[in-house]
């Protein structure tokens, strides 16, 4: 008797039943082709999202489907469990930050164990575990040992309150993100660094090899890195000493008319001091200090500075120009100063003409004449001829920077010289809930790593967390107060912990010998794993996380541990889950259900912005959640809607007549299932009846087959998972009208007689097809559903359909008429028509009449099944 589909029954079966195989533990097999499937590890936050059910999903169905092709796969799963929101809940909540991320793990386990991913358990990490933070320690020795890691001053976000260390994101507009009424200010501090530096040109260069990659990520990872090739040169000062710069463009050194210094320059506050301009300066460079930097250098922001009231000279020109402090230079590139060349730099162009000073012309484009430069509409930075240069004047701009730079290094005024713009990493924090840095200082030895023996050096427990005071390590008298490895003296720990992209940096790496205990990592077992063949998560870690993931990966290899320089093949950038929000000016953003027929705020009765589509956020108040929607519709559906509604790098917009629809697909297939199992099961020893095939079954055949080609492409090119669930939506289609064809009652078992047995036959292939490429999408209705067509196995042993391509084929072919090697109809026809057929049909063909008619046809090509050319008499 039919059930109908109870998902509840279904899923929780089979998820059970997968624990208790151990369905997807793995282990290194040479014998079969590896792979390795990885979403970015989540931070347990107490929930998952929409955003994690799709990155999940699209992990999931790669996972299974590849283990449906013979496939070692790998899919782990584990957490980046420490960072500073533990630390903020803890306070809030009063609950220790440890106890707040071991229940947010539990509960979050418990949903990922629920929506039915195939995880190797077995492999979990968390960052948080001595386990796993003891070899974030270790690495940080070896890279000390190697001279990768080192302490030096650093200016850093700093708010008063909190006495800690802010990211740019926690500054954003010049506050502190939990004290809004704190302004951030800058402060030098000694702090500890990786050396990425050391690698920049392999993390360059190494680009180009990442053509599984989005192209927009690359692009990114290489403005990150931001080489640039030109000069360094001496400006002397006019009050004596000197300001060096670096510029892309010395070509243009005759056209520098002023200096600007980022607001962060050691010297943007001593050249104004004992000036008028003095306290000006100061204040106005506090204030530009303060912005997000990110705003501070977008082309289109507003331009700011202030003059220092001191002057450089040009060392070719000889002349005095004013040097500014600007808001659109950083300290962080170059050496924190620029010439300004505003004739031939948009942004020196926009200041110039706010605060009046002189353009001047040196290059000029090929073929035309930018006469003065006070005429400028606006700043040309092409190539072209130099002009107003001295003895360079009539060189082309190419050929005038070399000429230049040569000039400059004969003269012991500049060098040639290349510039990043990226930086050492620096991975100190002042917080608690991290991995504690292995460094003890001592009065008479200074800085002392901690012996290897003696990790890990565990992050206590007993600690009171506060919103303000520094690092609530620093006040724990016990962990603080040690003995000097060296001398044996009194010394104190550093109480400052690890950035947590330390420990994102090489979790990828882990999961490979999760449990190896003398070392980090296994090096035979990385050596069959990596690298990751695909990695899937959001575009908002394309650069700092995946930057430091390959930097870690090329320090394992040089610490041999691995042999791979790049740690993840392929990358997918999975688009966002948007949504609906519904605003009021009063009261911000508000659920649907807060909103009244007349598009009122229910509270306020004024008029709310709706249909405003917009990232899920708890802030936007349209967040969707999981746990609801897997009571109401099951995991599957909840997996297919966020496949199906969108390619996986495009945002995906949310729809719950999306959902419903999803949930009504499944509930076809599981009927047509139900209903039909017992024919399915009839026909599974039979063979198929020589005789000829009907129309119908030829025409179910084909389909199936078709279906089968169209979803393995889709799956294998370019995970289009939106089309290939379109493809198997019209099997469906196609099975139910043929049901027609099998009658009412069932057969018995071996008792099919011709032509009944193709027919049953036919549609059993039709519906084994459906299920078993649905199973990655759909993983517990397919299992069921196979289970309730006669087979004991699991569904995800069996092999991945192979297409028929002489089934796949469609029956008939367009074939293109040309007349004298011009194409001037196109004729649908049954494949294989021969010759004659096709000669004649063309002749007869009303579209070509014009092109032949009272033409002497000299001769008819064929090219069955592609192309008939009509020669004619011109």
């Amino acid at each position: 008797m039919a059930r109908g589909y109870d998902f509840n029954r279904i899923e929780v079966k089979w998820q059970e039943a997968w624990e208790a195989q151990r369905a997807f533990a793995v282990t290194e097999d040479p014998a079969r082709p590896k792979y390795y499937c990885l979403e970015m590890y989540p931070y347990p936050s107490g929930k998952i999202h929409m955003g994690h059910v799709r990155n999940y999903s699209i992990g999931d169905v790669v996972a299974r489907y590849l283990t449906m092709r013979g496939f070692n796969v790998l899919h782990p799963m584990g957490w980046d469990a420490f960072g500073f929101p533990a630390e903020n809940a803890a306070f809030e909540h009063r609950v220790h930050p440890a106890k707040w991320t071991t229940d947010n793990i539990a509960y979050m386990r418990s949903q990922l164990h629920r929506m039915g991913f195939s995880y190797d358990w077995s492999r979990e990490v968390a960052c948080c575990d001595p386990s796993y933070y003891r070899w974030n320690q270790w690495f940080f020795l070896k890279l000390l040992e190697r001279g990768l890691a080192y302490r030096g001053r650093a200016p850093v976000n700093w708010c008063e309150v909190c006495q800690s260390v802010l990211s740019n994101e926690q500054a954003e507009g010049g506050v502190c993100w939990r004290h809004t009424d704190t302004p951030v200010v800058q402060k030098d501090l000694e702090q500890w660094f990786l050396k990425i530096t050391a690698y920049v040109e392999e993390l360059l260069g190494d680009l180009e090899s990442l053509t599984g990659w989005p192209e927009r990520v690359r692009v990114m990872q290489r403005n990150w890195i931001g080489k640039s090739v030109g000069a360094e040169v001496d400006f002397p000062l006019a009050d004596g000493g000197s300001l060096r710069i670096f510029t892309t463009r010395p070509d243009t050194l005759f056209g520098a008319t002023f200096m600007v210094l980022a607001p962060e320059h050691p010297l943007a506050l001593s050249l104004s001091a004992g000036t008028p301009q003095e306290s000006t300066v100061r204040d106005v460079a506090a204030r530009m200090r303060r912005a997000d930097k990110t705003l501070r250098t977008d082309a289109t922001a507003e331009k700011e500075g202030v003059f220092t009231g001191a002057y450089a000279v040009n060392p070719l020109t000889r002349e005095r120009i004013p040097i500014w402090v600007a808001n659109f230079v950083l300290m962080e590139y170059g050496t924190g100063a620029i010439m300004a060349v505003p004739a031939h730099d948009q942004r020196d162009f926009d200041f110039a003409r706010l605060y009046r000073l002189p353009i001047r012309v040196v290059i000029q484009p090929p073929g035309e004449a930018l006469g003065e430069g006070e005429r400028l509409e606006a700043a040309y930075e092409g190539e072209g001829s130099m002009v107003n240069s001295g003895a360079f004047s009539g060189m082309p701009s190419e050929e005038g920077k070399l000429a230049i730079c040569q000039f400059l290094e004969e003269q012991g005024i500049g060098k040639r010289a290349v510039n990043y713009r990226i930086r050492d990493w620096l991975i100190s924090r002042q917080r608690y809930w991290g991995t504690p840095i292995p460094v003890i200082y001592c009065d008479a030895c200074g800085s002392v790593p901690v012996p290897e023996q003696d990790l890990p050096v565990i992050l206590p427990q007993d600690v009171a967390i506060t919103m303000s005071g520094g690092s609530p390590l620093a006040r724990v008298e016990d962990f603080v107060r040690t003995t000097c490895p060296a001398c044996r003296r009194p010394a104190r720990r550093e109480t400052d912990t690890m950035d947590t992209f330390v420990d994102s940096s090489w979790y990828f790496l882990r999961f490979t010998s999760p449990h190896e205990t003398t070392r980090p990592l296994d090096p035979a077992k990385v050596q069959y794993w990596m690298p990751v063949d695909q990695y899937i998560g959001g575009i908002e870690h394309a650069v700092l996380h995946l930057l430091y993931a390959r930097f870690f990966t090329k320090v394992c290899r040089d610490l041999g541990l691995t042999t791979v320089s790049e740690p993840f093949t392929n990358l997918l950038t999975q688009g966002m889950v948007c949504k609906e929000s519904y605003r009021c000016p009063e009261h911000g953003y508000r659920l649907p259900v807060e909103v009244d027929k007349h598009g009122r705020c229910t509270e306020c009765q004024r008029p709310v912005e709706i249909g405003r589509t917009e990232k899920m956020s708890k802030s936007k108040r349209n967040v969707v959640d999981p746990d609801d929607l897997l009571e109401r519709y099951g995991a599957d559906t909840i997996r297919l809607f966020s496949l199906f509604a969108a390619p996986p790098e495009k945002d995906l917009e949310w729809s719950d007549e999306g959902v419903q629809g999803s949930f009504r697909f499944l509930t076809r297939v599981w009927r047509l299932v139900e209903n039909r199992a017992a024919w399915i099961r009839a026909a599974l020893d039979q063979s198929w009846d020589d005789g000829v095939h009907s129309d119908a079954v030829r025409a179910l055949r084909r389909m199936t087959h078709q279906t089968i080609a169209r979803v393995t492409r889709d799956l294998e090119d370019a995970f289009h998972f939106n089309t290939a669930l379109a493809a198997l939506m019209e099997l469906l289609n196609a099975l139910n009208k043929f049901q027609e064809e099998l009658g009412a009652d069932p057969p018995e078992a071996g008792d099919l007689a011709p032509p009944r047995r193709n027919r049953v036959l036919a549609f059993a292939e039709g519906v084994s097809a459906l299920v078993t490429m649905l199973a990655p999408f759909a993983p517990h209705l397919a299992e069921e559903g196979w289970e309730l067509l006669g087979h004991r196995e699991s569904i995800f042993r069996q092999p991945w359909p192979v297409a028929d391509a002489a089934l796949a084929q469609a029956d008939t072919v367009e074939v293109v008429v040309q007349v004298n090697g011009k194409v001037r109809s196109r004729q649908q026809v049954p494949r294989g028509t021969g010759e004659d057929r096709l000669r004649a049909l063309a002749l007869a063909d009303p579209r070509i009449q014009p092109w032949t008619g009272g033409k002497a046809v000299r001769k008819v090509v064929v090219i069955p099944d592609k192309l008939i050319n009509i020669v004619v008499a011109a």
